[in-house]
């Protein structure tokens, strides 16, 4: 069985890992019977929020602590894992991608990138192991593919200011609907929107679930 890497970053979409794009992400390898290695960086959250009030809260929290909530348990520090252990690699999307994993969400195209998540992407694209970005998450790995001069096709929707600011990283941006996925077969890299352009679950679980079949059928 294919042993995929789900690289997630907490728990809920305005400070972590979108939930239902995890599910999503889940399920679908799940039902085609691959092996799942869940991980996340040991750090913390970089600003925590109330998920009923949208505003900022005074707790901290950890990003592998709230991320095992979703991985129900079965989860290890990102610095743990390496690319020899994969077959691909998947990152959900939702604020934590942009604000934990990397710092996109504030510094755009300058961000910086978490040390073990960008040496686990870039060991990844550097071995052509597959490597699937959901939603924002398209963004980091533009930051880590540009900077390895790797030119990626990717994808986060429409979004004409996020479409620049990957260009401006070194890689190209394609338009891509919510239910598809966009698929760099050179790179070995798939990227769909989701919640970038999803209206509700179903259309963006139908866009993921292709990407999974996608990525899957580049493992081979």
């Amino acid at each position: 069985m294919p042993k995929v890497g789900v690289l997630l970053s907490g728990c809920g979409f305005l400070d972590g890992a979108e939930i239902h794009e995890a599910t999503f992400t889940l399920l679908e390898l799940d039902r085609r019977n691959a092996t799942i290695v869940c991980c996340a960086p040991d750090i913390s959250i970089r600003q925590v929020i109330d998920h009923q009030t949208k505003q900022p809260a005074k707790d901290a929290r950890n990003v592998l602590k709230e991320s095992a909530r979703i991985a129900r348990c079965e989860i290890s520090d990102v610095v743990k894992i390496r690319a020899a252990d994969l077959d691909a690699l998947i990152i959900p999307g939702g604020f934590g991608a942009a604000k934990n994993l990397c710092g996109f969400a504030d510094n755009g195209p300058e961000c910086d990138v978490d040390p073990g998540v960008e040496k686990l992407v870039g060991d990844m694209l550097d071995a052509k192991k597959p490597v699937g970005a959901i939603c924002i998450a398209p963004a980091l790995l533009a930051r880590v593919a540009g900077k390895r001069g790797v030119k990626a096709k990717l994808t986060i929707g429409n979004d004409p200011g996020t479409a620049n600011a990957i260009k401006s990283m070194g890689c190209v941006h394609e338009d891509c609907a919510v239910t598809e996925c966009t698929s760099d077969e050179e790179n070995r890299v798939v990227t769909t929107p989701a919640y970038m352009l999803g209206p509700g679950p179903a259309a963006v679980h139908a866009g993921i679930s292709k990407l999974v079949e996608k990525i899957l059928a580049m493992i081979g």
